[in-house]
């Protein structure tokens, strides 16, 4: 926990700033604490957890990891699915078989141009994200996450 920072309300909105620069996302609730670590991890908590005296717990991790910010913004499959049902740019709605195929880890055909990352939806799924590059989507789904069967989204 010593390498994760808490945000102030500038340093908040700078991040919030670029989630809205990059998926029109508008009014993002304020209900929560946002932490970074020192790698560009983006964290977020209930802001309720300042009522807590956590310095008395035995905590390993803290928050929900919800994105990386670097140059730009990045999205976890959990940060998709938080900011995705408000995004009004940059969300590329997929097929089963590129759902299945993304899920699996594999880059996808892209029939659209977009510029840095993009929410990656399947009707009503949020999925993660991905840069678009040379008509592709590369994937960024960690490894460990992947799903290693065919055809497992079919809702």
């Amino acid at each position: 926990m010593e390498n994760l920072k808490i945000l102030n309300k500038k340093e908040s909105e700078r991040i919030l700033d670029k989630i809205n620069e990059q998926f029109g996302i508008k009014n993002i609730e304020s209900n929560y604490i946002i932490l970074q670590k020192k790698d560009g991890k983006i964290f977020l908590i209930n802001n309720s957890f300042g009522k807590i005296e956590y310095n008395t717990l035995r905590i390993n991790e803290l928050g929900l990891y919800v994105a990386r910010f670097d140059k730009e913004i990045r999205l976890t499959i959990e940060g998709s699915q938080i900011f995705g049902k408000h995004a009004t740019k940059n969300v590329y709605e997929v097929n089963e078989n590129d759902a299945n195929s993304w899920m699996e880890g594999d880059d996808i055909e892209c029939n659209k141009e977009f510029k840095g990352f993009v929410i990656i939806k399947y009707k009503d799924n949020y999925l993660g994200s991905g840069k678009c590059k040379n008509n592709k989507l590369l994937n960024y789904i960690p490894q460990e996450r992947r799903i290693r069967q065919k055809k497992i989204i079919n809702i």
